[in-house]
């Protein structure tokens, strides 16, 4: 298929306007949640759990993404960098837009019914925060930080997908360990993307640590949450007894993100959006299998 047909084709357009590809950053930690809760529960949780796990996952971030893009519309129709955006540049209308963000809200909703009564009932306190970050760079310098949790809800989801209700206190603490990394995780990384903006958000009035602290401390600042993360995520496998599979991955991570800190200081915006989606979708996936191998070799499942 050639390219320009490619990009006429229906799901491309949709599945570009709220980013579908960047699901890899937050899927891979919601699916070690779901393997680890499943562990200490004694086995698999089943494919419709799977399912429901993986549906909630991409309604949510679908619903936020789109809301996003509604919500920060006049500012992408302005900046050089997004006003070829699908809402500034006509390719998708408002309406249509704002049909897709409430489809998807109720699907996180409808996914989390079919789980369990504690994942409902959670589901519009989810749906609420992982909107709210698309308005914070207007009044906060901090809209990392509120990215950071948005992105945290993930694991806790699914770990609460799989355990509900019969959490263990030493769950509890694995749970906080890794939703606290993927804050610092996402802290450190959304600065490094706001450097590409940093010009037109100082200009504009939208807010962010970039702007408030300049790129050079802010980088500083990124590269200590990073930091930060591996500390959480040695804790983190110390806490689940994990092993060497999980602390080779754990070099990889770190070399991601020392590779990543690398490029963003040389504030090209083709290295930089190198820096943003591959090598952290590495970090993601690498996690991802070095969990699954832990609880694999440790021979964690038991079959129904």
């Amino acid at each position: 298929m050639k390219p320009k047909v490619w990009q006429n084709n229906i799901f491309f357009k949709w599945g570009s306007f709220v980013r579908f590809s960047h699901t890899v950053f937050a899927l891979p930690f919601a699916l070690s949640a779901m393997l680890v809760a499943a562990r200490n529960n004694r086995g698999w949780p089943g494919w419709q759990t799977f399912g429901l796990i993986l549906s909630a996952m991409v309604c949510g971030r679908t619903c936020a993404m789109a809301f996003n893009r509604i919500v920060d519309r006049k500012f992408d129709a302005l900046n050089p960098r997004t006003k070829n955006r699908h809402l500034p540049s006509g390719q998708i209308n408002l309406s249509s837009a704002i049909s897709l963000c409430i489809l998807a809200g109720l699907g996180l909703v409808a996914s989390c019914y079919f789980l369990n009564s504690l994942c409902f009932f959670l589901s519009p306190v989810a749906l609420i925060v992982v909107c709210f970050y698309s308005l914070t760079k207007r009044f906060s310098n901090y809209t990392h930080v509120f990215l950071g949790l948005a992105l945290s809800l993930a694991p806790i989801g699914a770990w609460l997908a799989v355990r509900g209700n019969s959490v263990t206190h030493l769950e509890l603490l694995q749970m906080i360990l890794l939703a606290a990394s993927v804050v610092f995780w996402l802290v450190g990384f959304d600065i490094i993307y706001a450097l590409q903006d940093y010009d037109f958000d100082r200009e504009h009035g939208l807010r962010s640590l970039v702007v408030a602290w300049g790129p050079a401390n802010a980088l500083g600042v990124a590269f200590l949450s990073h930091l930060i993360m591996c500390g959480l995520l040695v804790a983190f496998g110390l806490a689940c007894g994990f092993k060497l599979a999980y602390f080779i991955g754990w070099l990889i991570i770190l070399a991601c993100l020392l590779l990543e800190h690398w490029v963003a200081r040389r504030r090209s915006v083709n290295w930089i959006n190198l820096a943003f989606f591959r090598l952290n979708a590495l970090v993601g996936t690498v996690f991802l299998v070095v969990v699954a191998a832990e609880i694999v070799f440790q021979g964690a499942f038991w079959m129904h």
